[in-house]
C-alpha cells in the first residue's frame, strides 16, 4: 500500500521528545550533553520539552500498587506531573550523571515509578528512547546499561548514535573539549528524529505492533 506524500508529512507534524536530566547541576555536565541534543531535534524538525529530575525531592516506589487502580502514582509529585508529558511524547531522551558506576538514584527512583505508574495509563509500544551519560572518565557504560533496561522492557525501540551516548568532563567546559562526545549526542539526535518520522509514517499504514500480554509467569502459585 502506497501512502500519499501529503499524507506522510501531515503525520510527521508535531514530532516531540521528552528530554529528562537527571542530574541536580542544571548548567553541568550532562545538561551541556542534552543540549547539543536537542538543538539538534529541533534542527531535524522534532520539538523538545525539558523536566529537570535533579533538583526535586523524589522517593523511591513502594510497590503498593495504588496506580493500578487510580491511574497514577500515590506520590504526587515531578512523576505524576511529568506522565502527561510522557504520554504526548514520541520519544524520550534520559540524561544521568554518573555515580558510583551507575546512573543517579535519585533519577532511577523516578523511572521506576514513573514507567510502572504509567503501565496501563501510558502506550509506550513504539516511542523511541535513549539513554545520555556523562561521567570524568568511567562507569558510564554501566549506567548506559541501567537507562536503556527502561526501554527494552516497554516495546521502546532504543536509539544508537556512532558511540555509547556518553560524554566526559568534570565541568560543562570539559565537555565543550571533548568534540567526540558532542558529536555523539549529534549522531544520536539526527538518528532520534529519522527513527520517529519512520514510525510515525508506518503507524499511519499498519498501526503499532501487537503486544502480547496474556502470559504471565510466576513460581509462587501452590503447588
Amino acid at each position: 500500500m502506497t501512502v500519499p506524500a501529503v499524507e506522510i508529512i501531515t503525520v510527521l507534524i508535531d514530532m516531540k521528545v521528552l528530554i529528562v536530566n537527571g542530574s541536580p547541576h542544571l548548567s553541568g555536565c550532562t545538561d551541556r550533553a542534552l543540549r547539543e541534543v536537542e538543538e539538534t531535534l529541533k534542527a531535524n524538525g522534532v520539538d523538545t520539552e525539558r523536566v529537570n529530575v535533579g533538583t526535586k525531592d523524589v522517593r523511591g516506589c513502594i510497590g503498593c500498587n495504588f496506580c493500578r487502580e487510580h491511574g497514577r502514582c500515590v506520590f504526587n509529585d515531578i512523576v505524576n506531573e511529568t506522565a502527561p508529558k510522557f504520554a504526548d511524547a514520541d520519544g524520550i531522551v534520559v540524561g544521568t550523571p554518573v555515580y558510583y558506576a551507575g546512573a543517579n538514584g535519585q533519577l532511577l527512583a523516578f523511572l521506576d515509578r514513573l514507567f510502572y505508574s504509567t503501565a496501563t495509563t501510558v502506550e509506550k509500544t513504539m516511542k523511541v528512547g535513549a539513554a545520555v551519560v556523562s561521567s570524568r572518565r568511567a562507569g558510564s557504560t554501566s549506567a548506559f546499561d541501567e537507562i536503556n533496561k527502561y526501554f527494552t522492557i516497554s516495546a521502546m525501540p532504543v536509539v544508537s548514535s556512532t558511540y555509547w551516548n556518553e560524554v566526559h568532563g568534570f565541568t560543562a567546559e570539559d565537555v565543550e573539549a571533548d568534540l567526540e562526545g558532542l558529536q555523539t549526542m549529534r549522531n544520536l539526535a539526527r538518528n532520534m528524529s529519522f527513527l520517529i518520522k519512520a514510525i510515525a509514517a508506518a503507524k499511519k499504514v499498519d498501526g503499532v505492533p501487537e503486544q502480547e500480554r496474556a502470559s504471565f509467569t510466576s513460581f509462587h502459585t501452590e503447588r
